[in-house]
């Protein structure tokens, strides 16, 4: 049996708890949250008050024996906390994002690459089905080499979102907004598709949370991936001031057709084709935003059982370092009005 530990218990960390409840080989054994009471609450809401509570990981991990800690705290706790307990050759589930500076990922590459202990990334839409259904169709080969492709996200974040939390909002603690937050994970599966870019030029505003929040409410970035006779090239916009939560749109030009993912539906058509195919999606027996996904249970399962067998992760550290570094380019550019 694994023992788990869940440090930092807001509505993410709630729903690691739930998935880990439903995991045969894992068992909860502590929660540790800076206000004791939610790590209190947690413990009776997900293990009827077997876990232990505290109010620090320090106090957490001096005084449990685990094999697997799960990081579920605000974006800039991440990597110190992760590095902590990599040292102590303990297992660790980080949620996104990896790092909010290339300084942070770099002391994450070095500290994983000492320990004993295996790394994963919570980036949970790799495992959806729409996800599993794209790449299906790609790997089939009738559709051809992909020309371009374009990503939109567009949310509702209002005040509160931010205010009340103590760290959304500001630049220090969450590293960015409307990218780093709400789109990394569309991002990412652009970039899966589409590789590494040779060139990104960016732009950001705040437009509807103008002196409340110091990070974007909105971003557009142009990504080339090959230039020249033969181009490849995608289009990716964000943001959160929209009216409500919209189902997040990804499409795939290809040279003998296109693939697109809307929420949970897939739709494709390929040379000689009438009409577009629509692919729809099961309905997710467990957890997932009506409008994004449902793919944290398959992620953290997966975890698990490559923990188990030994088999490499595939969110391992190194599986996410295009996606961060592109992030980060994104973010140069646009602070520098795409330059």
């Amino acid at each position: 049996m694994v023992r788990v530990g869940i440090i930092g218990c807001g509505n993410i960390g709630g729903v690691h708890a739930m998935v880990l409840n439903e995991i045969k080989q894992a068992r909860l054994c502590a929660f540790a949250d800076i206000r004791l009471e939610r790590a209190e609450e947690y413990s009776v809401r997900f293990t009827d008050g077997t876990a232990k509570a505290y109010d620090s990981m320090e106090d957490m991990l001096e005084k449990e024996t685990l094999d697997v800690v799960h990081i579920c705290t605000p974006h800039y706790c991440h990597v110190p906390m992760t590095a902590k307990a990599l040292k102590k050759g303990l297992h660790v589930f980080m949620e996104k994002p990896p790092a909010i500076s290339r300084e942070q990922y770099d002391e994450l590459l070095k500290v994983s690459g000492r320990s004993t202990g295996r790394l994963g990334i919570c980036f949970q839409n790799r495992y959806n089905e729409t996800t599993r259904k794209v790449n299906e169709l790609l790997a089939q080969g009738t559709l051809g080499k992909i020309k371009g492709g374009r990503a939109f996200v567009t949310w509702h974040r209002d005040a509160p979102y931010y205010t009340e939390s103590g760290w959304r909002g500001k630049l220090e603690t969450e590293g960015g907004g409307a990218l780093i937050n709400q789109s990394i994970h569309a991002l990412d599966l652009l970039l899966s598709w589409l590789g590494k870019p040779v060139r990104t030029e960016a732009s950001m505003s705040n437009h509807h949370l103008k002196g409340i929040v110091e990070v974007e409410d909105t971003l557009e970035a142009y990504m080339t991936f090959s230039e020249g006779t033969d181009p490849v090239s995608a289009s990716f916009y964000a943001t959160t001031a929209y009216a409500m939560d919209a189902p997040v749109f990804l499409e795939l030009a290809c040279e003998k057709g296109f693939v697109r993912l809307e929420g949970n539906s897939v739709w494709y058509q390929t040379e000689g084709q009438e009409e577009p195919v629509v692919w729809q999606a099961k309905k997710s027996s467990l957890l997932g935003k009506s409008y994004w996904g449902s793919g944290h249970e398959a992620c953290i399962r997966d975890f698990y059982d490559c923990l188990e067998t030994g088999k490499a992760y595939f969110n391992d550290l190194t599986s996410v370092q295009n996606t961060f570094y592109t992030m980060m380019d994104i973010y140069d550019s646009a602070r520098n009005e795409g330059r």
